[in-house]
């Protein structure tokens, strides 16, 4: 682990864009950045996002940055299919570990392979367009890292 931090500037940027890559599909979603403590860094309520949506986005971000390192995983969808590998209990117990959720959406932001943030979208018809919003801000954001 470097301790880099994930500047303000390149969260909100990133934010930004995976609101606006889900709003230009009619999407009302809530986009949460946070930092590898799962601590919020950005949260941003699109116009018309509905309450349960900021929740969804915080929980997302906080899979990928929390789960993400242990099980290397870059996406929340991921820890899905991981979960189908494991006996019932033992998925049960991993997926009900605090502000964890099985639903796709949130993002890693890797500097090389490390993890330094997550991205998580809430409020898409479904959790694979709302990863698809995430990756969006990723992607926007990711040259931009310092080395």
């Amino acid at each position: 682990m470097s301790g880099y931090v994930l500047p303000m500037n390149l969260a909100l940027e990133g934010a930004l864009e995976a609101e606006r890559a889900c709003s230009a599909q009619g999407y009302r979603v809530t986009v949460t950045v946070v930092d590898v403590a799962g601590t919020p860094q950005i949260v941003l309520r699109g116009d018309h996002a509905t309450i349960h949506t900021k929740d969804s986005a915080y929980r997302k971000a906080y899979t990928a940055v929390t789960m993400g390192p242990i099980f290397h995983l870059d996406r929340t969808s991921q820890f899905l299919e991981l979960l189908g590998k494991y006996p019932s209990l033992a998925a049960q117990s991993l997926a009900s570990t605090p502000n964890v959720t099985t639903l796709p959406g949130g993002m890693a932001v890797k500097r090389g392979d490390e993890i330094v943030a997550g991205i998580g979208v809430g409020g898409s018809p479904g959790g694979d367009k709302d990863e698809v919003c995430a990756q969006a801000g990723v992607a926007k954001i990711v040259e931009k890292l310092q080395y």
